[in-house]
């Protein structure tokens, strides 16, 4: 019976197109009750649906998407949290932000790249609450990873006398050289939060001391 109804949902599959590229074989309805679009998993990111990565999996399309309920933060700089390039001026599908804080913004590529390679380690990068903030992007259509974070298997992996002890700014500010390391202030490394492979004095990303964490540019 279940192979049955397996090649049953095929050939109904291949009968409806995808609201995005309109091509045959959509398999994704929107779970709206009233909505009847339908579209590719790949597509979902280009027509800006949503699919949600825990529970009963759920999608929606474009109009009936879940939406962040965020207010405008007088100090919101409008750059992105993560990768500190700008972000819209407004919540979006493509601009997203943290519902403990209130004021962390971040391009959704940003945070779902943060999300995979964070695993049980993720939060907000800003104000690091974890539980109400993972919850809200999972809502949101964020995927989660259930591993260690990617950069302490890397660390664990390295031999302690092989970290990573050197500044790989574009120009390094420090006066003694990228060599050149304290335990805190602004000659601090940062190692990148998401491959500890290269890292930063504090001064030289021109972050002062912010509680930002740091990837590097091929992360």
């Amino acid at each position: 019976f279940l192979a049955e109804d397996t090649r049953h949902v095929i050939r109904e599959a291949a009968k409806k197109s995808c609201c995005i590229c309109y091509e045959m074989g959509a398999t994704i309805t929107c779970c709206e009750m009233s909505c009847h679009r339908t579209f590719h998993l790949p597509c979902a990111a280009d027509g800006e649906c949503v699919t949600q990565y825990f529970g009963a999996y759920r999608s929606f399309c474009w109009e009936h998407r879940p939406q962040q309920a965020l207010q405008p933060h007088p100090s919101q700089d409008n750059t992105c949290s993560i990768c500190l390039d700008s972000v819209e001026d407004k919540i979006s599908y493509k601009t997203m932000g943290c519902p403990a804080c209130q004021d962390a913004r971040f391009h959704r590529p940003c945070i779902q790249r943060l999300a995979l390679h964070a695993g049980t380690a993720f939060r907000c990068p800003r104000c690091l609450n974890q539980q109400p903030f993972m919850m809200e992007m999972l809502t949101m259509g964020i995927r989660l990873s259930k591993r260690p974070p990617s950069w302490q298997s890397d660390q664990e992996d390295r031999p302690s006398d092989q970290r990573h002890s050197r500044c790989d700014a574009p120009t390094c500010l420090c006066p003694r050289g990228r060599e050149h390391l304290e335990a805190d202030g602004p000659w601090q490394l940062w190692l990148c939060s998401s491959c500890a492979a290269e890292g930063t004095h504090q001064q030289c990303p021109s972050l002062g001391n912010s509680k930002y964490t740091w990837e590097c540019n091929t992360c």
